[in-house]
């Protein structure tokens, strides 16, 4: 989170559309921080998009596009890797973003089968909150131990494997102290 992938996806589709291509975006329909309809990044930088449930719905929608983005494609079904391949195969071009770690900095959905199979992977990074470096991995904030929580800056913050180990370890460190009254 926070590294600036909706805002290429958005940069890159716009400047299909100026070049009168046809272009359709998907987002899952359970992404809806900003907007039920449209993909909005962080920066309020926005595009139509039509929300689907399954990733079936994208080939259905797309059969006359030059141009299919897709977002936040880590909480899509493992199936969006055939469809891609699917899409790419016909001469379409598919631009993807969703994150490839979820906030354990596990892979994350199908992202990594979709970096297999991609002819190019752009992967763009935040700036770690406690020291400057490069993000590794979107931390959670909030108590939850579900994989999918949509969220913002108030349950995420981006840290360095150096930052985040230590803020595990924090963690760990907290849950094991007794807690005096």
């Amino acid at each position: 989170m926070f590294s600036g992938k909706t805002e290429e996806l958005i940069r890159r589709l716009k400047r299909a559309t100026f070049a009168r291509q046809r272009v359709e975006i998907f987002k899952p329909s359970i992404d809806t921080r900003y907007s039920e309809d449209n993909v909005v990044s962080h920066d309020q930088n926005a595009i139509p998009s039509t929300p689907i449930d399954s990733s079936s719905s994208i080939l259905l929608l797309s059969s006359d596009m030059e141009v299919v983005g897709i977002d936040e494609a880590q909480f899509l079904d493992e199936g969006v890797v055939n469809v891609c391949n699917e899409m790419a195969n016909r001469g379409i071009r598919v631009i993807v973003a969703g994150l490839d770690m979820d906030y354990k900095g596990v892979p994350f959905g199908p992202i990594p089968n979709l970096c297999a199979i991609a002819d190019e992977v752009t992967k763009v990074h935040a700036i770690c909150v406690k020291c400057g470096a490069l993000a590794y991995v979107s931390h959670r904030l909030v108590h939850n131990d579900k994989r999918v929580l949509l969220g913002e800056k108030q349950e995420y913050e981006p840290l360095c494997r150096d930052c985040f180990q230590k803020a595990i370890k924090e963690e760990q460190t907290l849950k094991e102290t007794p807690h005096q009254e």
